[in-house]
């Protein structure tokens, strides 16, 4: 009996199709990226660089040092006071018409010149900084909140929120300008003046 030849399969298409296929995946894929801290490096050092005057009251001294201590003011403190005591300084506001803190004369003269200076032990650990550093950009987010109620009856960060959820066909219209407007001036009320030195070798 003759053996029946078996039919051949044309895959000269496999490769076109699973280009096509690559192709589809890229374009239809949506990678998350983390957006990490909202915190923007200095500038490139110059090489005769001129520090601005600040006064030491207008500087609200924030380190942790090897064994995560917190020391603010040159004092200990515990995690859980750090935004209260950071909000008390920021909206002091001894030369502030919006301010509504206690206008100490020992502490800051307005939140424009504000400074929060935050230094870390190069041994310390990376979530305590990360803890650190969110309760700081809170006392931030407190007070904006704040202002952007009083201003125009909504939170600061919802306006964020809606400014990143804006359709990107709509960027070009008065309301989005808008909106971009009303958050850049809460902004400007309490601009986030976080300074982070080098970190420090322990002793």
């Amino acid at each position: 009996m003759a053996r029946r030849s078996a039919p051949e399969v044309n895959a000269g298409s496999m490769a076109d199709i699973a280009f096509l296929l690559l192709i589809f995946f890229l374009v239809t894929t949506t990678i998350e990226v983390d957006s990490g801290i909202d915190s923007k490096l200095p500038p490139p050092i110059e090489d005769n660089p001129v520090p601005p005057p600040i006064k030491k009251k207008n500087i609200f001294q924030v380190i942790v040092n090897a064994d995560n201590r917190l020391l603010v003011e040159e004092a200990d403190m515990d995690i859980k006071d750090l935004t209260e005591a950071a909000v008390a300084f920021l909206d002091n506001g001894t030369e502030c018409s919006y301010c509504r803190g206690a206008k100490d004369p020992a502490s800051s003269d307005n939140p424009e010149k504000a400074v929060i200076s935050l230094v870390n032990d190069r041994q310390a650990s990376y979530s305590m900084y990360i803890t650190v550093t969110n309760e700081l950009v809170r006392a931030y987010t407190i007070l904006r909140n704040r202002e952007a109620k009083r201003l125009y009856n909504e939170t600061f960060e919802s306006m964020e929120s809606r400014l990143k959820e804006w359709p990107a066909n709509e960027k070009d219209t008065p309301e989005y300008e808008q909106l971009e407007e009303k958050i850049e001036r809460v902004r400007d009320l309490f601009p986030r003046k976080l300074s982070e030195a080098e970190p420090q070798n322990r002793e």
